[in-house]
């Protein structure tokens, strides 16, 4: 391996052989520890090393940097307190995550590392969001994320790629092409001579590094960053190395050939530079003996603290408090200054206000700049806050989702439109893996907002007609609300984006321009997990939520003789149980009616708590209605005959004569 290290100093010489020896040797202690049965798993980065350490060492120390399980030397070289590291490793309480997830599946603030899920390609979306972010402060700094060649085969990789390209982000794109991923070998994973010329497709510079040369990695990363920070720009880096070990250490490498790993055995950062420096006269065989000596004896009193450390224990209630950041109690009450409005324009003016309230808010979507979005919510927001705050986003809604976390990790609240509710299922994964679970995980709350058109009743047909609430109300970490009136609309959305945690907010699209209230001029907010009386009876009790409500209003007024209390829950999750509670034991009945299909749905939930609840106070089975079991059709007739609009009037008449 040939070196050349012109115009370094001594000292980064010498600080670069620390770098990459602290983690070799935290390797090896682990993998004694491993076979003593003392950690439950290990995923080996020997080999590797001069990548994570090379590229941190050309980052300044305030950059964020996004590393995968591989990286140890990320770590060390931000210098993250060792006993945290183990202590990380076995579940303790000292950890990065109180012992709620493993190995590197953290992120620390303090350090500027944010750490990877085991989906691997969101990592690179959130990359884009923290330099976006940095973009957005004025701030010269680059965002750098790891992958492996395994990892630029899923889409994430490239939609994070196109979107970087399209919005100049300075995002330094790092590929470890370790030859295999797990035992998958290159020529399986792709066709291109080389990774790097992935980034031809997407207007990217590209460059391909010698991975194993320390000098080589930092010299030209160092180089690349010090141009990205004054001429914002993504760059794709592919390194070329090898994975000496298995993924993880119970893989082992019987898919590797022995002429394979000596070639590789030769190529060693490690050994290879220590020879180097020894040829240079920049470091002595004492002084690496003295090197070795004093990282040991580190690694070892930091090992002896973590095992004296108790295993942590916890309650439900602690686990449970630690699922949402406490939002801060503000109440901004409706003024008396009042405007006939539609719900489409509510929500308008309650994003629009909320964007002149926070400076730091952006809004991205699909069409949603000049054009204002497909239902025209964001219409004129370009004049008032210009394109930077109201992002058009490339049809990628995964990335789009990571971006937003990484825009909260970088301090940028963000609300994004799905065009439809129905393409969040393209952005399911990042939905409820990254934004439900990283501040139970590791503290990192997700300041989104999600607003979902959804619905049916226009002929839309199976894709932009479903009502998909039931698919987040099950994920602990996410927010749901859900209004059916434009002042509704308009004070949960400003209290939504005022929460610190990811909020689905859903939009009826029947209600859009068809439902008309007083809605006050002025910003104000209403309450998460608080319920709605519509109307108040003692007959039965009739629970609803969005369009649903209207239906059940329709039906009462056409028997005016049932009187029944109509609840809106408005919000999911939060839901405000305790509020049908207090109505069955009044009224002995309950229906709960709701556009969504019936199996799994939200209401199996509140029938369930009901009758553990309030059993006996109760003069009727609880009755659910909702729509059939099938996909959402689009021809009028056959819409009408899955909506339940018509049949919930025959149930409501058969549960008051039970």
């Amino acid at each position: 391996m040939q070196y050349k290290a012109t115009n370094i100093s001594k000292e980064i010489l010498l600080n670069l052989y620390r770098g990459m020896l602290k983690p070799r040797l935290i390797e090896e202690k682990m993998l004694i520890l491993l076979r003593q049965g003392k950690i439950s798993k290990w995923f080996s980065g020997i080999g590797q090393e001069a990548i994570a350490v090379g590229v941190t060492s050309a980052l300044h120390a305030e950059e964020y940097i996004l590393p995968m399980h591989r990286n140890l030397g990320v770590f060390t070289s931000r210098d993250v307190p060792l006993n945290r590291l183990f202590a990380q490793w076995q579940g303790k309480a000292s950890g990065f995550t109180k012992g709620r997830d493993r190995s590197f599946h953290f992120g620390s603030q303090e350090h500027k590392i944010i750490g990877m899920i085991s989906h691997l390609g969101p990592q690179m979306g959130v990359a884009d969001g923290i330099a976006f972010a940095s973009l957005l402060k004025k701030e010269k700094k680059v965002t750098a994320v790891f992958t492996g060649e395994g990892g630029t085969s899923e889409g994430d990789f490239h939609e994070a790629l196109n979107v970087a390209s399209v919005w100049d982000l300075p995002v330094l794109f790092c590929i470890e092409n370790n030859g295999y991923s797990i035992s998958t070998p290159t020529n399986e994973q792709y066709r291109c001579k080389q990774l790097a010329d992935r980034g031809i497709g997407y207007g990217i510079e590209a460059h391909k590094i010698e991975g194993n040369n320390i000098i080589e990695v930092y010299t030209r990363v160092k180089e690349l960053c010090d141009n990205m920070r004054t001429n914002p720009r993504p760059i794709l880096i592919e390194f070329d190395t090898f994975r000496m070990r298995g993924h993880e250490e119970a893989s082992g490498t019987e898919y590797v050939s022995d002429e394979l790993l000596l070639h590789w055995a030769k190529k060693d950062p490690i050994s290879n530079y220590e020879a180097f420096l020894l040829e240079e006269n920049s470091i002595s065989k004492d002084e690496i003996l003295t090197i070795k000596a004093s990282i040991e004896t580190e690694i070892n009193e930091n090992v002896h603290l973590s095992f004296k450390e108790e295993n942590r224990t916890s309650t439900i209630s602690n686990e449970l408090n630690d699922v949402f950041k406490k939002a801060k109690s503000q109440e901004f009450k409706p003024s008396n200054i009042v405007k006939r409005t539609r719900f489409v324009d509510a929500i308008s003016d309650g994003l629009k206000q909320s964007m002149e309230r926070y400076n730091n808010l952006v809004v991205m979507g699909q069409d949603i700049a000049e054009y204002g979005g497909v239902f025209k919510i964001t219409e004129g927001f370009v004049n008032s806050f210009g394109k930077e705050r109201v992002r058009n986003t490339p049809i990628c809604e995964s990335v789009i989702v990571s971006t937003a976390m990484g825009l909260a990790i970088n301090g940028i609240k963000s609300v994004i439109e799905m065009q439809f509710a129905d393409f969040a299922s393209s952005g399911f994964n990042p939905i409820v893996n990254l934004l439900a679970k990283s501040y139970y995980r590791w503290g990192q709350n997700a300041d989104v907002v999600i607003r979902m058109p959804c619905g049916g009743g226009i002929g839309a047909g199976p894709f932009h007609s479903q009502t998909n609430e039931a698919w987040f109300t099950k994920t602990p970490g996410l927010k749901v609300v859900y209004p059916a009136f434009p002042f509704d609309a308009k004070g949960l959305l400003a209290t939504a984006i005022n929460d610190p945690n990811p909020v689905l907010f859903f939009e009826h699209k029947g209600l859009y321009r068809n439902k008309y209230q007083e809605v006050p001029l002025d910003y104000y907010t209403l309450p998460f997990g608080k319920a709605s009386y519509i109307k108040k009876g003692e007959e039965l009790t009739i629970v609803s939520y969005g369009a649903a409500v209207h239906w059940a209003l329709e039906t009462l007024e056409e028997y005016p003789e049932i009187k029944a209390d109509v609840i809106d829950l408005r919000t999911l999750q939060p839901l405000d149980i305790n509020t049908v509670y207090d109505s069955v034991k009044k009224t002995g009945k309950l229906i709960i009616l709701h556009e969504d299909s019936l199996f799994g749905s939200i209401s199996s939930d509140i029938s369930a708590l009901v009758m553990e609840n309030c059993f006996e106070y109760l003069d009727a089975p609880v009755k659910r209605v909702a729509s059939i079991e099938t996909p959402i059709p689009f021809a009028k007739n056959l819409e009408e005959n899955y909506l339940p609009k018509k049949r919930f009037k025959k149930e409501v008449l058969s549960l008051l004569a039970y």
